[in-house]
């Protein structure tokens, strides 16, 4: 049995200094020492030994084990270590390689120009509120002075989630203006930015979702004066302070009286071209002062308060602040355009 051990020594120690992988090292060390291996298959043997014998070989046996486990782990060490640097030269970086240039995301130019419109009203004064997308007709319309069988929630202009018509998408964000004012007592002095839908066909002006910015202040003696004067600072801000405004009477239920402005055609200067229909004008936004009716069916008193309240197109703001000529180029995503801003 002796010589079956020194037999044993001799070929696992050969064996496992020429071991190329820790996988391959692993296989030998069930190989010999495993509860299967070859070192138990020999000292399953020493039954049959005598009692002077089996000191000896037990002795040796143990000697052995400990022999090759030591070699086994100098040799997971040593393959450890060529495996890191072969690692090492793999991932190797040449830091004096010119760098992969990575292009960096920007600011979409509605995102840039309504970032500027929250800035200019919160120089103002005003707060930011938002509303659902998905609304009531009832606040849509009806607590906005649109009764029943008004155009405006004709099936051809809105969008309804409901054969009834009581569900859909918001045309403005004038509901969001009422649900501030049921909440909250004057003075109010919110903006309420956000996306709206309408049934428009798709024009150089026109789109079926597009953007708006809707503003209200309430409070006490707010006039006419009030609400020119914070549209034109918002303009002039944004355009410059040469830009020319038309402010032109006009009809809305919920608000009375009523206005639109209009910004001179920043692409023809007012002479007319296809981009302002040949009017030489581009119109902006709808305005007036808020309608008692509308006051009074949000809990607030039309004869201590007054209020003025104003929807403007995001789109053609940006449109008139970065000389876009055709709206569809804000949506098409072609890198060419928006790499411009």
């Amino acid at each position: 049995m002796k010589k079956l051990l020194l037999e044993l020594k001799d070929a696992s120690l050969a064996a496992i200094a020429q071991a190329d992988s820790v996988d391959a090292l692993e296989n030998l060390r069930v190989r010999y020492l495993g509860k299967k291996g070859e070192l138990t298959a020999i000292l399953k043997q020493m039954g049959a030994l005598s009692e002077r014998e089996r000191p000896v070989i037990g002795q040796l046996a143990n000697e052995l084990r400990e022999r090759l486990t030591g070699a086994i782990e100098a040799r997971r060490a040593a393959l450890s270590v060529k495996l890191l640097e072969a690692r090492l030269r793999a991932e190797k970086i040449d830091v004096t390689i010119p760098g992969k240039p990575v292009d960096i995301g920007k600011k979409h130019p509605l995102s840039t120009v309504l970032d500027e419109v929250e800035e200019i009203f919160a120089d103002m004064g005003f707060t930011i509120a938002e509303g659902p997308e998905i609304e009531y007709a009832d606040y849509n319309f009806t607590k906005l002075n649109h009764g029943e069988g008004h155009p405006a929630r004709d099936r051809q202009d809105t969008f309804y989630f409901t054969d009834d018509d009581k569900i859909l998408l918001r045309t403005q964000t004038s509901p969001v203006q009422v649900r501030v004012m049921e909440t909250q007592a004057p003075p109010i002095r919110v903006i309420s930015p956000g996306r709206v839908y309408r049934k428009d066909e798709v024009d150089a002006t026109h789109s079926p979702m597009f953007h708006q910015i809707e503003g209200l202040v309430i409070d006490k003696g707010i006039t006419m004066g009030d609400l020119k004067g914070t549209l034109n600072t918002l303009l002039r801000k944004l355009y410059g302070e040469r830009a020319v405004t038309r402010f032109r009477p006009h009809h809305f239920p919920f608000t009375e009286p009523s206005c639109e402005v209009d910004v001179q055609c920043f692409e023809c200067g007012g002479r007319g071209c296809r981009v302002c229909k040949g009017e030489g004008w581009i119109e902006i936004l709808g305005a007036g002062m808020v309608h008692p009716r509308v006051l009074e069916g949000c809990g607030i008193d039309s004869t201590a308060y007054s209020g003025f309240a104003f929807g403007v197109g995001l789109e053609r703001l940006t449109m008139r602040r970065f000389d876009i000529s055709d709206l569809r180029l804000i949506f098409e995503n072609d890198v060419r355009f928006l790499n411009q801003f």
